[in-house]
């Protein structure tokens, strides 16, 4: 036998060594990603929990239109909460008019803060933000239970509390969707249930 074709031979069984390896770990991430679930927001300890009825608010906006929160109105609704100062709620302004334009058939999106209120106009101008209600209370993010932000809280259409939670990514404020859709409070219950 030549040193050629041996080499050959031996490189072929470590290819085929590396293959079965690979083949191995890629089985090993799929069970890891089916262990480790995607997490959905963060639901913190506050006074209102999901199917709780949320509690209704006659407030104005800064365009200066009534707004009402909460209540049966056949139409969910989606209150963002938000600062002026929040980088990570800036960040996630272009997710909320993307998910408020793809679920307008069911949903009312609505942006909630509180604070000196020329703060948020520049942030309403700066964001491209005037199509949506912008309503600064106080009130509202206690009534709520809102201590950290970004917050987001889903109202059914029957006026009940269908989820809510600290919403940090994309798949935070989604997941408040998929959420109402299961009719679980998160989706960390929904798969603690599996």
């Amino acid at each position: 036998m030549s040193l050629i074709f041996v080499s050959q031979v031996l490189l072929w069984i470590t290819v085929a060594v590396l293959g079965v390896l690979v083949a191995a770990l890629a089985r090993q991430v799929g069970v890891l990603h089916e262990r480790i679930a995607p997490a959905g927001a963060l639901t913190l300890h506050q006074g209102v929990k999901v199917g709780d009825a949320a509690p209704e608010m006659h407030v104005k906006s800064l365009g200066g239109d009534a707004v009402v929160i909460g209540g049966a109105r056949g139409r969910s609704q989606l209150i963002f909460f938000l600062s002026p100062d929040c980088p990570i709620c800036k960040t996630l302004l272009p997710v909320f008019k993307s998910a408020a334009a793809a679920e307008r058939g069911w949903l009312d999106a609505i942006l909630a803060s509180d604070g000196e209120e020329a703060a948020h106009r520049r942030l309403m101008m700066a964001e491209g933000l005037a199509a949506f209600p912008y309503v600064l209370s106080e009130d509202l993010g206690r009534r709520f239970g809102v201590s950290k932000l970004p917050y987001a809280v889903l109202i059914g259409e029957d006026g009940r509390i269908a989820s809510l939670g600290l919403v940090n990514t994309r798949e935070h404020l989604e997941s408040l969707f998929e959420a109402k859709e299961r009719g679980v409070a998160s989706l960390q219950d929904f798969l603690a249930k599996r």
